[in-house]
């Protein structure tokens, strides 16, 4: 699939999980995500974020950045990734909840 259906796919995966939208950027190319009454943000993106960026937003924890073409299989286990790097690094942040 397209890097655009693949960010389509990614956050409807992401709100079956429970996640709600919380974000948009500017452009309409990231989008981010949270889990109601946790801390932390999940986003996805056709583009990484800047150092810059980083530091500005750090409640962003975790990013799923989709570049190029990929398979349904390949999205889930990049999403898949995503999503236990946001909750080690939520914990690490927050602590255990």
């Amino acid at each position: 699939m397209t890097p655009a259906a693949a960010i389509d796919r990614a956050r409807a995966l992401l709100l079956a999980e429970g996640f709600l939208e919380i974000g948009r950027g500017t452009r309409g190319e990231s989008f981010y995500f949270g889990l109601p009454g946790a801390g932390g943000q999940l986003r996805v993106a056709n583009h990484a974020r800047t150092p810059k960026q980083r530091m500005k937003h750090p409640e962003v924890v975790a990013s799923l950045v989709v570049t190029g073409p990929l398979s349904e299989a390949a999205l889930r286990e990049r999403l898949s990734a995503t999503l236990r790097d946001f909750r080690e690094r939520r914990v690490m942040a927050t602590g255990p909840s």
